[in-house]
């Protein structure tokens, strides 16, 4: 496996940039460790394939250079890499047995059949297909084909790493979950260094030991699951990861309190001091598991208007709606808490409120 180095990394799909909008991938640097698993997460055309397709050498950056190790291999081609890639869609032979299309990497590379046989038999157990390796691909359903699929990547234990591009989007989503599990235990048996692409935040948060969270073609945050959720450093991380997302609302300071449409609220006074430029536009954020909700007011509490309330089992997701045109915030409580039939009056944890300046954090 391969310690990978984005070294001003950048793409532009037209030729040379004039400007930051004509990047598909915008300049960056990362180191991604030897035995990491990690995750592109972001909607629909952020540049997470065009970054992935860069590691894999499908695309030749338009700049910087990428190594595997001390190794530059930028100008190398995809079979020259030592690169496993699984996609979107399974890559099988369908007239080949389950075995033959787990073995053909190995034996495409020459290796002693004992050897291939002893392999192939430990990844399909690791999958759960011990018992198809002598049916035909072509039988089996969408999920099964995307195992093996999954098998080819990692049957080879020479390979850099292990690229995977949105691999269980065609499986059922109890199979999914099975799937993710089952990677994740890989992962902690094997440690290949694993770059797996989604959409999806779910996938990503339960795969992934680090999460590389993306927009317009550039990386807003590198972190564990539990920074991006704690102190998303982006709006957009804010409201991309958890369900519902950050509760966002445009505010002004004054003094160490955050003035907004229907109430303020108290700031730490080292973020208050970190706001060096007065001209900026602030928002204050809070995840709607902090946001507290009470029958009665309170000290620095902000009157809202209850407007819906949904049980989702193991808590209630409440919807709110500040005063004086003050905009919508959700907030998770406990099912057996009480929540009013009308007006809540809503507490800001100053510990859990974060503030924006530009859509970015102010730490």
């Amino acid at each position: 496996m391969a310690r990978i180095v984005l070294d001003a990394i950048a793409h532009c799909y037209r030729g040379k940039a004039r400007r930051m909008s004509d990047y598909a991938l915008r300049p960056l640097n990362h180191v991604w460790d030897d035995g990491g698993a990690y995750a592109l997460l972001g909607p629909s055309g952020c540049g997470k394939t065009t970054l992935l397709n860069v590691i894999s050498g499908l695309i030749t950056p338009s700049e910087g250079r990428i190594r595997f190790d001390d190794t530059d291999v930028t100008e190398l081609p995809t079979q020259r890499r030592n690169i496993a890639q699984v996609f979107q869609f399974p890559v099988i032979y369908d007239t080949m047995t389950v075995g033959d299309n787990l073995a053909f990497p190995l034996r495409n590379r020459h290796l002693p059949e004992a050897q291939v046989r002893e392999r192939v038999a430990e990844v399909a157990e690791m999958l759960d297909l011990s018992g198809d390796l002598n049916r035909r691909a072509k039988n089996l359903s969408a999920d099964a084909k995307q195992k093996i699929s999954l098998g080819r990547g990692l049957v080879r234990d020479d390979v850099a790493a292990i690229l995977f591009d949105e691999p269980l989007t065609v499986i059922d989503p109890h199979v999914k979950w099975q799937l993710r599990r089952k990677l994740k235990e890989i992962h902690e048996r094997l440690a290949p260094t694993l770059v797996y692409v989604t959409h999806d935040q779910n996938e990503a948060l339960t795969f992934a030991d680090r999460v590389v969270v993306m927009l317009d073609g550039q990386v807003l945050q590198v972190g564990t699951p539990v920074e991006l959720f704690e102190n998303p450093r982006h709006t957009f991380v804010g409201y991309f990861i958890g369900s519902p997302g950050i509760n966002l609302i445009d505010c002004t300071l004054e003094g160490e309190r955050a003035v907004f449409a229907g109430g303020s609220v108290a700031l730490l006074p080292a973020q208050v001091r970190r706001v060096r430029e007065r001209n900026v536009a602030l928002k204050v954020g809070i995840r709607p598991r902090y946001l507290g909700v009470a029958a009665v007011p309170g000290v620095g509490t902000v009157a809202a208007r209850v407007t819906d309330v949904e049980d989702l089992g193991t808590h209630r997701l409440v919807t709110l709606r500040l005063g004086d045109g003050g905009g919508e915030l959700f907030a998770m409580v406990h099912e057996d808490a009480e929540v009013p039939a009308e007006m809540a009056h809503l507490s800001f944890p100053a510990e859990r409120t974060k503030l924006f300046a530009d859509e970015l954090l102010v730490a």
